[in-house]
């Protein structure tokens, strides 16, 4: 016996090192040996300050390398108590379940398994030396729950922001109270909060916790540039930091867990500002000019579907913002309504409805409906499906169509030679008759976007039915997860396009867009001031004929 307790105390004095328990954890779940970035973020999260954010890309195993700490800290101490936030009660869950599970399998912990008398669910459970508590040794909750009330020496706060709850400035002011609990909850003195996390928004939650006084540290998933190396500063880990080269900037920092060509497989997919946040953890704006189109720019109003005011005259006082609609803008970008409506309401000297029909892969069949009068384009509505050519698909178009009153449907018939307008063609001879016209594009997108979209948007030449907006966003929100429906929505993907190539994941209804807005080019030379002052004199002239 006296043995056995020798044998376990030098075991676990070699534990003291939390990167040692980390290697047997690995092993037991036949895992390969961490590698020299999860070693480094293991010792980060042992000898870390009291309050510490973990950046790291995603992949990089920081939820799992976690979980292993939650044990470690509870074989070195077991009357601690830990307490595990995530984003949905769920994710907190398989946390905790995922702990329980390793007690009981690891030989060096299966003297922490709850007793019976003691608690043992995924939610919270005890461990066996525990005394007596109202707070269980490790307890699960989402950000959203009742979190007042709960004590704790450490709280895991495991990424609580995603992308579903920090899509509109709103849910990203919610969710930064939420995180204010987190102070109420930690015990004094020698209490600890982890945030694990990437960013998934420019406005991160992560940037505004470094104000408040928490130490961050960054593992990305490439060897940075020397610009970004700036920013990073001494955040930055220094397994990276410490072998950062000039040879090495955009090489791997983990090829063993992520080599080259996977990262440009998920930088095509992510597009390249997603792939900076969730990647290389890059969430700066220092040069503006690279989102050159801003929401503040659109003028956003009630619509009619028939017709449109003479003058609207745009501005962007805070008295005019619209704080009722869903903004998906970058920091401090907002919708404005017009400043006045002058004149008479007249119809609409066309309409046209833009059609860009899905390609391979995770594109969608985007359209966009467009009205013009006097210079100025009126966005009328805007949606896409993820159906592709389906009946249900082409139906739906011909009933917007016809709803519209559109006069002509533009096709991009880039991809199938004008199959989609063979297609679309007998339901428009049954349901509505419209002629049809198909438009190929042969420059670079992105920049032929931005060469369409840009004088526009920023003479506030386009106005925007309120409740396109509300559409984009809750429509969108239900067809597609959480982390993918921001990518789809028009005016995500207005604010977040950037000059160059490839800037976005997915530019479907962007896109559509652009066709629509170069279809009235030849039309836009007509000044909205000048028709205005225009029929002012023409209909003072008309009343002047009735006294002659």
């Amino acid at each position: 016996m006296k043995c056995l307790l020798q044998k376990n105390e030098k075991i676990l004095s070699k534990l003291t090192d939390f990167r040692n328990f980390l290697y047997i954890t690995w092993k037991h779940l036949k895992l390969p040996e961490p590698t020299p970035i999860q070693y480094s973020l293991a010792n980060y999260l042992a000898t870390g300050s009291s309050r510490i954010i973990i950046s790291a890309y995603r992949g990089c195993g920081k939820s799992w390398i976690t979980s292993a700490y939650v044990l470690w800290r509870l074989l070195l101490d077991p009357q601690i108590n830990i307490l595990v936030v995530s984003a949905s009660k769920n994710r907190a869950d398989d946390f905790s379940t995922f702990c329980l599970r390793l007690l009981q399998e690891m030989p060096i912990l299966e003297h922490l398994y709850p007793k019976e008398t003691q608690r043992q669910s995924k939610i919270s459970f005890d461990v066996a030396p525990a005394l007596a508590s109202h707070q269980p040794s490790v307890k699960s909750l989402g950000i959203n729950s009742q979190i007042t009330g709960s004590r704790a020496d450490i709280l895991i706060a495991d990424d609580v922001e995603t992308s579903g709850n920090t899509q509109t400035q709103l849910m990203r002011d919610k969710l930064s109270e939420s995180i204010k609990e987190f102070e109420a909850v930690i015990k004094p003195k020698t209490s600890r909060i982890v945030f694990l996390g990437t960013p998934q928004v420019e406005q991160s939650i992560y940037n505004k916790l470094q104000e408040r006084g928490y130490k961050v540290q960054y593992w990305t998933a490439r060897y940075p540039s020397e610009q970004q190396l700036k920013s990073y500063g001494s955040n930055l880990a220094p397994v990276i930091n410490n072998t950062w080269t000039h040879d090495l900037i955009g090489k791997p920092t983990d090829e063993t867990r992520f080599d080259d060509k996977d990262l440009l497989a998920r930088e095509a997919s992510y597009g390249r500002l997603g792939f900076n946040m969730q990647y290389m953890l890059d969430t700066t704006l220092n040069d503006l000019n690279k989102y050159p189109l801003k929401l503040s720019d659109l003028c956003v109003m009630t619509c009619n579907l028939n017709d449109a005011p003479e003058k609207v005259v745009w501005a962007s006082s805070p008295e005019l913002r619209h704080d009722d609609l869903p903004n998906v803008g970058l920091q401090g970008d907002s919708y404005y309504r017009p400043m006045q409506i002058q004149g008479e309401w007249l119809p609409y000297i066309s309409k046209v409805m833009a059609i860009d029909p899905s390609g391979k892969g995770s594109n969608e069949t985007s359209y966009v409906v467009t009205g013009l009068l006097n210079g100025n384009i009126y966005v009328l509505d805007a949606g896409g499906f993820s159906a592709g050519y389906t009946e249900h698909v082409l139906n739906k178009l011909t009933q917007i169509a016809k709803k519209h009153k559109v006069n002509k449907i533009l096709i991009e018939d880039n991809f199938g030679q004008g199959m989609f307008e063979v297609l679309l063609k007998p339901y428009l001879i049954k349901n509505y008759k419209c002629t049809t016209e198909l438009i190929r594009q042969t420059t670079n997108k992105h920049r032929r976007i931005l060469d369409t979209l840009e004088p526009l948007i920023s003479q506030h030449r386009i106005i925007v039915d309120a409740e396109v907006i509300k559409r984009d966003y809750e429509l969108t929100n239900s067809l597609y997860s959480p982390e993918h429906a921001l990518r789809y929505q028009l005016f995500y993907q207005i604010s977040r396009l950037q000059k160059g190539a490839n800037t976005l994941s997915q530019d479907d209804r962007i896109d559509a867009l652009q066709m629509a807005c170069a279809y009235w080019l030849q039309h836009l030379v007509k000044d909205q001031n000048l028709a205005y002052e225009q029929r002012k004199d023409e209909r003072m002239t008309a009343e002047l004929d009735k006294y002659w």
